[in-house]
């Protein structure tokens, strides 16, 4: 026979049998009278017998209540004891922690984070999916990642996308190229580079797309890289210039490139946390968001 009692029913006869008062149980749990009268019903049509005898003054055990009563204390330690040992072995373990971001954060953000995270948690285990946006968002959705960083999701009914920071997209060009000395350039200004895109299924290609749909002219696409980090590796070789975003210029990473501003369009994206709609995060990996937050508002993007 299938046991059809649920735990707020137990600990509502158990706080009633001790406080002798539907009042004074109803305050302690913060419900109405009403909604724990419907608890008691609840449990005494699933067991199947009256358990609470109430009268003008006070409610008593009946004697299916006296004989359900130390029954019902002991599952509720038992499931208390169960839940101590759980959370207990989990801190022995490390907390898994899965964060997905775009390679811009897997590359130039999160491992300056993930130090400064292991010495306040060094129990503490992540895994980072790190892929291209539409993947990042696949993996909140489906509860693979606790959350994401990216920069797509603002859209999506079943996700909450907080946005930290936008940056703008700037041209990637090595230092002795014609083009390093310049402040900004225009998107005209390129027509005659060989041009290094990402590929057409990545999040930045359909920014850069979009906002030049109606250009009059355009770079044509020499070499095309699944991510930034490989777009940068050809501009360093020499083979092209490549618009990218701001972070990937965080830190000192490509001290042999030149990070010029683009304009006529101005191309930006909106960097964010992401996570599923009304999910309550561990708290350890509430704690990486909290660093990560910080970090993205913080970072210096070249």
């Amino acid at each position: 026979m299938r046991i059809a009692l649920q735990i707020d029913e137990i600990i509502a006869f158990l706080r009633i049998a001790e406080k002798s008062s539907f009042k004074a149980a109803a305050e302690e749990l913060f419900v109405s009278q009403p909604a724990l009268s419907r608890r008691i019903e609840r449990l005494e049509a699933a067991i199947g017998a009256q358990l609470l005898e109430r009268t003008t003054r006070r409610v008593s055990l009946t004697r299916a209540g006296e004989q359900f009563l130390p029954h019902a204390q002991a599952a509720l330690e038992a499931l208390e004891l169960a839940m101590r040992s759980v959370s207990e072995t989990t801190v022995q373990r490390g907390a898994l922690v899965t964060v997905a971001c775009v390679p811009t954060v897997a590359s130039h953000l999160l491992p300056s984070v993930l130090k400064a995270f292991s010495s306040a948690h060094p129990n503490a285990r992540v895994k980072m999916i790190d892929e291209g946006a539409a993947q990042v968002l696949d993996s909140v959705v489906s509860g693979i990642a606790d959350f994401g960083v990216s920069f797509t999701g603002a859209q999506e009914a079943d996700i909450e996308f907080e946005g930290i920071r936008s940056e703008q997209f700037r041209l990637a060009v090595p230092r002795g190229h014609r083009l390093a000395t310049r402040s900004a350039v225009s998107w005209d200004d390129l027509a005659s580079e060989s041009f290094i895109a990402v590929a057409g299924t990545s999040g930045n290609r359909a920014l850069i797309d979009n906002a030049l749909a109606k250009a009059s002219k355009r770079p044509a696409i020499f070499y095309e890289a699944s991510h930034i980090a490989g777009a940068m590796a050809m501009v360093r070789a020499g083979l092209g210039v490549a618009a990218v975003p701001g972070l990937a210029f965080a830190g000192d990473t490509y001290p042999d490139l030149a990070s010029i501003a683009l304009h006529g369009p101005r191309i930006s994206r909106t960097m964010g946390l992401i996570k599923r709609k009304g999910s309550q995060l561990h708290p350890v990996a509430a704690a990486l968001m909290d660093m990560l937050r910080s970090a993205l508002a913080r970072a210096d993007a070249g």
